[in-house]
Formats: structure tokens, C-alpha cells, sequence
């Protein structure tokens, strides 16, 4: 059964003002089925031996069919890139390729492209509102324009957000039994180390160094690790591995699309703070760090501290769903007083929001103490003043304190 996503929207639109539409993201994260549901015809390149030979003979072969006609995992054969681009040029017809891809191939295959040619959309895995455990009544929208609306207890438990953590936001594995979903995050994980990081660009990786850095991106999930300090984690008993081969893998991490990178926000200061630059690390979906550090459901309801990361890195992927739908963007804020803020959503025309992100209730004072505080350091005169100011939370009712910030269960958040 196909899940409704936000980005079927924008598969559409993007359709009708270009010629092609790159849908990209992870492996399993449901880009064929999206692009299947406006599709007319298709060619699956990973499985179909004989459009691959085709296009060992005369690439147009394959681009036949009705329109738009589906190219999956296109980068399996890059050289079809130039000849849809000509292809769209001599048909003059908007929406005639949907291409989608797990792997971003090098920089100079994809160099020619063309204003109004080729879009990008990228697809991550399923927000919460997505697969059906938020009611989305706090629309990210409305809070980008200023407007909040009080929610209910969306009766999200603390257990169901443990859940949601370790299945994943992945299509194929919703309605897997618990310890299924997390065979099969595991099962994920060990391809990436064994046979996909080799396939993004042909370089052979050691998997067991992989392994270890993927690792060590789970303990450090949510932070501004850097890739030194990654190399002397995975290196352990055996001395650190090299920075540079750590970066490579970082590099390689993106390219398929599992490591998501948080940039650092660089607003007008009203203070003598200086700005931190680095760049948060989150995988597409947390679940790929349960999977990574070999826990469960009932050893993270035991600590604390590694499922509140866990949770701030699970907003992070909802927000980032939400903000694309609206053309925002997901930064971080941190200064050299160590002052930070979790989230800050900014769309095209300026407008922002900034969000603290707390797993406990009991928490709410000191996040909204936080951005008060982060808001009074802020030149407003340059930046303009911040449309919402809001904790998200695990559970309970969605609500705006006195001092105007507001409380947003996560099971209440939505595009």
C-alpha cells in the first residue's frame, strides 16, 4: 500500500515547470513508489539486463515510452544524462523524465544541465505526520507566518517515540514486528559497509573502518563532531585512523545519502559572540544509529541521554520534510559562549523560526529561557524578529507560555 508523502506535491509541480525531475535520497526510502504514482511508463536500470545493453547500443532506446516515463537508479548507467538532457531540449514539453537515484554520481557527470531543463527534489524517509503518528495540527507553515495553534495531547507516548526511533521512517519496514525492523536497519547498514560505499564511486573501502565510523557517528549523533575526533573514536585499541580517510568516508556517507549534514545559521549579532561554523551530523533516519550501536527499544528507554539525541535528530529529519515542502532550510545556531539552539527554520523570503529541542517536559523552562536569550542576541533590525519561538517536546499538549514561546508535541507537528 502506498503512503501519502508531502513530496508528491512537489513531484507535480516541479513537473509542470521542467522537462525532468531528479528524485533523490537513500536506498528505501520510497522514491520509485513516488515517482510511480505519476508516472506512465517506466525502465528500472537495476534490474533490467536488457535496457542496460540497450544502452550500450544507443542510450535514446531506454527513453521511449509514454511521459513522464520513470528512469530508476539512472546513475547505474550515467551516460543517459546528456541524452535526456537533449532529449527534453528537442521535445520543448515540460514533465517528460522523472530520474530517480540512491547515489549522487561525480560532479562532472551531471555538469551540463541547462536552466529549466532538470530540477532536484530530494526525498528523505517518512516524517511522523507521513506514516501516521502525528496529527500534524501545528503546521510548520503557519509558524513560519507567525500563527500558532494550541494542539491536544496527540497521546504519543514515550514508548511509541522509542518505536518510531528504531523502525524508522523506511515504507518497506512500517508495519514490520519490532524486532524485525531492526534486523532489518542492521541488514541496511552492512550492505552500505560492504557494497555500496564501493559502488558510489568504484574506490574500495575497508568495511570494517567503515563500520567503525559509522559507529562513532551514532555516539556523536546530533553534534559538531569533527572528522579527527570521529578518527580517534574508530580507532580505538588500534590508534586513530587517518583524518583524511576518515573525510573520505564522510564523503562517501553523503553521496549515498545516509550521513544529512546541519549547517551552522549566521545571522547579524547584536554582541561580540562569535559564530561556530561547523556542521551537525545526523543519518537520514535515526534508526540507522539504533542500528549502528546494536541497541533496542528497552536499553534506550535506559539511557536517557543517547535517546534524547536520538530525539533531536528525529525532529531534525521532521522539520527538514516539513521545511522543504515550504523552501526552507534546517540550520543549527552555536557562538564561542556556548550558547546554542537546536533547529532554525528559514525559508527564501528571510522569515525564521528557532526551535529547542527536549525530550522531558520538565525541560520546557530552561529551553525557553534558552531562546529568549539566543532572540536578545540576535540584531532583529537585520534578521527581523523570529516568527515563532517554540520547544518541541516528546508528549503532552501543544500550548504558547506566557513569555510567547510555544510548546509543540513532536506527535502534533506537521508541513
Amino acid at each position: 500500500m502506498y503512503h501519502p508523502r508531502i513530496a508528491d506535491l512537489e513531484l507535480e509541480e516541479r513537473l509542470q515547470a521542467t522537462g525532468a525531475v531528479v528524485v533523490e535520497g537513500p536506498r528505501a526510502c520510497g522514491k520509485t513508489e513516488l515517482a510511480r504514482q505519476i508516472a506512465a511508463s517506466e525502465v528500472l536500470l537495476d534490474v533490467d539486463e536488457d535496457a542496460r545493453r540497450a544502452i550500450a547500443v544507443d542510450p535514446t532506446l531506454v527513453l521511449e515510452g509514454d511521459s513522464p516515463r520513470l528512469i530508476d537508479e539512472w546513475q547505474i548507467e550515467p551516460v543517459i544524462w546528456n541524452h535526456i538532457r537533449r532529449a527534453v531540449d528537442q521535445r520543448q514539453n515540460v514533465g517528460q523524465f522523472i530520474l530517480t537515484g540512491s547515489a549522487v554520481p561525480a560532479d562532472d557527470i551531471t555538469r551540463h544541465t541547462g536552466a529549466g531543463r532538470i530540477s532536484r527534489l530530494r526525498l528523505q524517509t517518512m516524517s511522523l505526520k507521513e506514516s501516521g503518528y502525528s496529527s500534524g495540527e501545528v503546521s510548520l507553515r503557519d509558524l513560519i507566518e507567525g500563527r500558532f495553534s494550541a494542539s491536544i495531547d496527540p497521546g504519543l507516548s514515550i514508548h511509541a517515540i522509542v518505536e518510531c526511533l528504531c523502525n524508522g521512517g523506511w515504507p518497506g519496514y512500517l508495519d514490520l514486528p519490532h524486532q524485525a525492523a531492526l534486523n532489518a536497519q542492521r541488514d541496511y547498514l552492512e550492505e552500505i559497509q560492504r557494497v555500496d560505499i564501493v559502488r558510489v564511486d568504484g574506490v574500495r573501502r575497508d568495511p570494517n573502518n567503515v563500520a567503525r565510523v559509522i559507529r562513532s557517528l551514532a555516539r556523536n549523533l546530533a553534534t559538531t563532531v569533527t572528522a579527527r575526533t570521529l578518527a580517534a573514536d574508530a580507532g580505538g585499541a588500534d590508534g586513530p585512523l587517518d583524518d583524511d580517510t576518515v573525510r573520505d568516508y564522510l564523503s562517501a556517507l553523503r553521496r549515498l545519502m545516509i550521513l544529512e549534514e546541519q549547517s551552522a545559521w549566521s545571522p547579524h549579532l547584536r554582541s561580540r559572540s562569535i559564530l561556530r561554523k561547523s556542521p551537525k551530523r545526523h543519518f537520514t533516519d535515526p534508526s540507522l544509529a539504533v542500528a549502528a550501536l546494536g541497541t533496542n527499544s528497552e536499553r534506550l528507554l535506559k539511557d536517557f541521554k543517547l535517546l534524547g539525541s536520538l530525539f533531536e535528530s528525529l525532529v531534525f529529519r521532521d522539520l527538514s520534510v516539513y521545511a522543504r515542502a515550504i523552501d526552507g532550510t534546517v540550520f543549527h545556531y552555536r557562538d564561542n559562549t556556548n550558547l546554542e539552539v537546536d533547529a532554525i527554520v528559514e525559508i527564501r523570503d528571510g522569515s525564521w523560526c528557532a526551535f529547542e529541542v527536549k525530550l522531558g517536559v520538565g525541560q520546557v523552562d530552561e529551553a525557553a529561557s534558552t531562546l529568549l536569550k539566543f532572540r536578545d542576541r540576535i540584531d532583529l533590525s537585520k534578521c527581523g524578529e523570529p516568527r515563532t519561538l517554540g520547544v518541541i517536546v516528546s508528549t503532552g499538549y501543544g500550548y504558547k507560555r506566557s513569555d510567547g514561546v510555544a510548546v509543540i508535541p513532536i506527535g502534533a507537528l506537521g508541513p
